[in-house]
């Protein structure tokens, strides 16, 4: 497995740093938080470049390149606390169509037409044993009727169509429900850039081609789990990268801040702290990157891999967190500063998708080393 990215995607995060800086500044960010913003244009120019159309197939207008690719991207925009449906839309609900083997909106998503989300978690578990959303075979038909509600839903509230797992008589299934048959709440969160919503389903009815994978359908499982894992990768990602950003801005912060005639970052102590945050985000964005490629190249060490980078991610996101703030002293505090927009980043990354406790346990028990 090659651990070193190829001339082209090196190229590709030049480019797509290059343009963010531009394109995503933090006065963005600042009028996103405070309802001011609007990030249309920011989608606008990623579609433009053909981001959402990166890992996607040629043959439903995609550059057909892997999710090693749309991983970089991920990164980049996480390291800016980008806002926009990129996440929801590209590495979780065109994954989850992927993944079915179905081209369901594929089209439109690669044209930057049509955003999505996933649409898993009940009650703040993404577990699969914790769907309990029903999905109930309609007589006349192949149509399926869906009643629930689904928490955590990045972007639930403003996407076009929503991939909803569910749960019949005979197992999960996979369903595109469109976001206007839905009632979706949003609540206040602690990153706007990062919007939640619940979703409930009451009866929505969903066509047969509009099914994903029907309950019963023995692939079900290993197709939620991809759809879990991709999704998951990309977010550790993004949460790294943002973990990159806080450890950056405190290093340059401690060059600058004088004390005692002398930098802050001179002191052994702060260098100490400073060099466990550098441990901590490389060896994050190593495992990261390990789990992207297990995804990219359907590497059988996927769960595993996954899981590792996303304990890593959290705790990386709990130390750079604490010692991002600490380090910049009472300014990382006040709201005129950008730390805050990395640092509720970064918290969100590290709840969404579970946390580090528990990817550590899904760890453990894929050694086999769980309770007995």
């Amino acid at each position: 497995m090659d651990l070193e990215f190829s001339a082209d995607q090196l190229e590709l995060r030049d480019a797509a740093r290059a343009v963010l800086a531009d394109a995503c500044p933090p006065s963005l960010v600042r009028e996103v938080y405070e309802g001011t913003g609007d990030a249309a244009a920011l989608w606008a120019t990623l579609c433009g470049l053909d981001w959402p159309a990166l890992g996607l197939a040629e043959e439903h207008g995609g550059l057909g390149l892997g999710f090693l690719e749309v991983g970089i991207v991920a990164e980049e925009l996480g390291r800016v606390v980008a806002p926009g449906p990129f996440l929801a839309t590209v590495t979780q609900f065109a994954p989850a169509v992927t993944a079915a083997a179905s081209s369901f909106g594929l089209a439109d998503v690669a044209s930057g037409s049509l955003t999505g989300a996933l649409a898993v978690a009940e009650r703040g578990r993404w577990e699969p044993g914790a769907v309990a959303c029903e999905a109930v075979a309609v007589a006349a038909g192949d149509s399926w009727r869906l009643t629930g509600a689904k928490s955590h839903v990045l972007d639930g509230a403003t996407a076009h169509e929503l991939v909803v797992v569910a749960r019949g008589t005979d197992g999960l299934g996979l369903f595109v429900v469109p976001g206007s048959a839905v009632s979706a709440s949003a609540p206040a969160v602690v990153d706007p850039t990062m919007p939640l919503a619940t979703v409930v389903l009451d009866g929505v009815e969903v066509a047969g081609e509009r099914v994903l994978v029907a309950p019963g359908d023995p692939s079900a499982d290993d197709v939620l789990a991809r759809v879990l894992d991709e999704a998951t990768a990309a977010l550790a990602l993004s949460t790294v990268s943002t973990c990159r950003a806080i450890f950056e801005a405190t290093v340059a912060y401690a060059k600058d801040r004088h004390q005692f005639g002398r930098p802050i970052g001179s002191f052994q102590a702060l260098k100490h702290r400073l060099a466990d945050c550098f441990l901590a985000v490389e060896r994050a964005s190593s495992l990261a990157y390990f789990a992207a490629l297990t995804v990219a190249d359907d590497d059988p060490r996927r769960p595993l891999a996954v899981a590792m980078a996303k304990a890593a991610a959290g705790d990386c996101a709990r130390l750079l967190g604490r010692d991002g703030l600490q380090l910049h002293g009472g300014i990382g505090f006040t709201w005129e500063h950008d730390l805050h927009f990395h640092l509720k980043r970064a918290v969100t990354g590290e709840l969404l998708f579970g946390t580090s406790a528990f990817h550590r346990t899904r760890v453990a028990e894929l050694l086999g080393l769980g309770a007995a």
